[in-house]
C-alpha cells in the first residue's frame, strides 16, 4: 500500500515526520512517499522523497509560500497517487479537503495546538490575533469532521477533536531509546555544565537562563540552536551572564548526543504562555533519555511528569535565582543527579519512547487500511 506525507513548512528529515513516523511505517512494509520544500528528490533510507522548489522570495513571503507550496504539494500529491495521504501543516488542510474530494484517505498530523499558538504570533497584530485564531479554530473544526483520522502530538490536542466527533489519537513526539547512551561509565566526564537544546526566544526562557549564569559560580551553558530574530540575540549578549554560554549554534542528532553526555542537567524553562503549559517538548524527555536530570518549568502537567519519575526539579521558569539554585543543587549533589537521571532514563524505557508510540500510529493504519494488516516480506509477517 502507497502512503505519502505532506509537509511544505519542516525539513525533509524532520524528527517526527521522517525519522519517527515514515521510517516506522516503512518498517511495517508500507511503501513510503514524502512531499517536503527544498529537499532533494531521491530514495533516503527506503523512503522516496520528493522535493518542492522554493525561490528565496518565496521563503521570505508566508503568504506566497503557503499558497504556493500548497498548490505544488497538491499537484505532486495527485501525481504519486497514494493510497493514504498523512499531512502535518494546518496551510494544507485546502489540500486535504482537495484529496478527500478525490476519494482518499487522509490523516491531519496536528504538531502544534494552532488556534492557541496564533495568539503568541508576533507578526500578526496583537489587536487581530484573538480574532485570527477565533476563525481559524471555526474553519479547522468544520474541516477536520471531513477527514479519516486526526493524529495529535498531545493528549490536550487530542481531547480537543475528539470532543468535536473526529476519529483523533494522541501520538506523541517521545524520543526513539536508541539514539541515547545513557551509561554512565568512568570514562565519561561530565563538566560544571547544564544544556538546553531547541529553538532559542524569550518566551522559550533564554534570557532567565542566562541571568541564572551569573549566580552560581564555575558552571556554564552549553546553548544549541538558534535564535528566533537577530534582536533577541544581541539584547542577551549584553547580560553579564552571557560571558558563561558557549553557543554552539544548530547541531545534528551526534553532537546532540555529545552535548548531552557532559551536562550535568538539561533545562527546559519555557515561558507560562497558552500554548505552551499543555505541551510536551521533546527536550524535556531527550533529557530524561539521555540520563541526565531536568530543570524544567513547574507547570502542573510537566510537574505531575517530573514528580511521577522523579528526574529532575521543577522551578519558577520567570525566576533565574530559583533556576540557579536548581543548578547549584546538582552541582553539589552529583549522586542525586546521577540518580535522578537514572530515574529519567527508567521512565523513557518504560512509557515515554517512540517504541510504543510507533505501535499506536501502525494501528491506525491498519484501521483505515485494513487490506494491509499483513504485508509478507521474505517470510515476516507485519501486523
Amino acid at each position: 500500500m502507497k502512503v505519502c506525507h505532506i509537509t511544505t513548512v519542516h525539513p525533509y528529515k524532520d524528527i517526527r515526520i521522517f525519522i519517527k513516523e515514515a521510517k516506522s511505517l516503512q518498517k511495517n512494509g508500507y511503501e513510503m512517499h514524502l512531499i517536503a520544500p527544498n529537499a532533494p528528490s531521491a530514495i533516503i533510507d527506503g523512503i522516496q522523497v520528493h522535493g518542492i522548489n522554493l525561490n528565496r522570495g518565496d521563503r521570505q513571503n508566508r503568504l506566497g509560500r503557503m499558497i504556493k507550496t500548497t498548490n505544488l504539494a497538491y499537484k505532486k500529491a495527485m501525481e504519486i497517487n497514494a493510497d493514504l495521504y498523512h499531512f502535518h501543516d494546518p496551510e494544507l488542510i485546502p489540500a486535504g479537503l482537495k484529496l478527500k474530494r478525490q476519494q482518499k484517505k487522509v490523516i491531519y498530523d496536528v504538531h502544534e495546538d494552532v488556534p492557541r499558538q496564533i495568539l503568541q504570533k508576533n507578526w500578526i497584530p496583537k489587536l487581530l490575533r484573538t480574532a485570527i485564531s477565533s476563525v481559524f479554530e471555526e474553519y479547522e473544526k468544520r474541516a477536520v469532521k471531513k477527514m479519516d483520522y486526526v493524529v495529535a502530538a498531545t493528549p490536550f490536542i487530542k481531547n480537543r477533536f475528539t470532543s468535536i466527533g473526529c476519529n483523533s489519537i494522541d501520538i506523541c513526539n517521545y524520543p526513539v531509546l536508541s539514539e541515547f547512551d545513557h551509561r554512565h561509565s568512568e570514562e565519561e566526564v561530565k563538566e560544571n555544565a547544564v544544556c538546553y537544546i531547541g529553538a532559542i526566544s524569550k518566551i522559550r526562557g533564554i534570557f532567565e537562563m542566562v541571568d541564572s549564569m551569573s549566580l552560581v559560580p564555575d558552571v556554564h551553558l552549553f546553548l544549541a540552536g538558534k535564535f528566533a530574530s537577530d534582536a533577541e540575540r544581541e539584547l542577551v549578549k549584553q547580560k553579564s551572564g552571557w560571558k558563561k554560554v558557549s553557543e554552539l549554534g544548530y547541531l545534528d542528532r551526534e553532537e546532540i548526543r555529545n552535548v548531552l553526555s557532559k551536562s550535568l542537567a538539561g533545562l527546559v524553562v519555557l515561558h507560562p504562555t497558552i500554548n505552551y503549559k499543555d505541551a510536551l517538548p521533546i527536550k524535556l524527555f531527550e533529557y530524561m533519555a539521555a540520563g541526565i536530570p531536568v530543570i524544567a518549568s513547574d507547570f502542573p502537567l510537566w510537574k505531575e511528569i517530573v514528580e511521577k519519575s522523579d528526574c529532575g526539579i521543577c522551578v519558577d521558569p520567570l525566576n533565574p535565582k530559583e533556576i540557579a539554585d536548581a543548578i547549584q543543587f546538582y552541582i553539589e549533589n552529583p549522586e542525586e543527579a546521577k540518580r535522578m537521571g537514572e530515574n529519567g532514563r527508567r521512565a523513557v524505557e518504560q512509557i515515554y519512547n517512540w517504541d510504543l508510540e510507533s505501535k499506536k500510529l501502525v494501528s491506525v493504519y491498519q484501521t483505515l487500511l485494513p487490506e494491509n494488516r499483513f504485508v509478507r516480506n521474505k517470510g515476516e509477517v507485519f501486523g
